[in-house]
């Protein structure tokens, strides 16, 4: 097993909690109501369009034309996007930290909008500690697409045999896989602590 020298983080889901049921279910009466939302207009196939650089208003404007029913509640998604946000997942800030402090190299390979991104940036410490972040709202490119890991290799000249490559999305890891990341399929802290250690990371 070859000596790993950068790890490569998703960022929402992995570092920050970030989903849109923290805004609505302060917007809906019932979570019934709210998944049917969120499985039928607002989805999250919609949402990974502007991640990939389609501007907000034009998003919202072309939902609203389809499902009038629902302008005011399409408004909100990214009229008070922010509210999604719900703090860090400590465990694996912690583990990041670890890392950070022993001298591992680390980045960022995100799928999210150019828009928001920014707001992201500013209110997570952490986030200013990255040695690189490739964001696809940035790059018109998006995970899994293999084309927007390349930009992460060649801008930062990452050896993905080297590399660990961890993110909640199992197709966007499979994808580092296939590009000879040693990929890991997030779902907890401990759980990544523990594939880590199998690489000879111990946090």
């Amino acid at each position: 097993m070859r000596k790993i020298t950068s790890v490569v983080f998703d960022i929402g889901g992995v570092l920050i909690d970030w989903n849109p049921r923290h805004l609505f279910r302060k917007v809906f009466k019932t979570e019934e109501e709210m998944e049917w939302f969120l499985a039928n207009i607002c989805t999250y196939e919609w949402n990974v369009q502007q991640d990939g650089g389609k501007l907000f208003s034009v998003a919202t404007a072309e939902l609203q034309a389809r499902f009038p029913e629902y302008s005011d509640k399409i408004a909100l998604y990214y009229g008070r996007w922010e509210e999604m946000l719900d703090g860090e997942i400590e465990g694996t800030v912690k583990i990041f930290r670890k890392l950070k402090s022993a001298g591992m190299p680390l980045y960022a390979l995100s799928n999210w909008s150019h828009e928001a991104f920014p707001v992201a940036y500013n209110r997570y410490d952490f986030m200013k500690e990255f040695d690189g972040l490739v964001v696809s709202g940035y790059e018109k490119l998006l995970k899994p697409d293999h084309a927007i890991y390349q930009v992460l290799m060649k801008r930062y000249s990452i050896n993905p045999a080297e590399s660990v490559y961890i993110d909640d999305n199992k197709p966007n890891a499979i994808a580092a896989g296939e590009l000879g990341f040693n990929a890991i399929h997030f779902s907890s802290p401990d759980q990544l602590r523990g594939e880590l250690a199998l690489l000879g990371l111990e946090v």
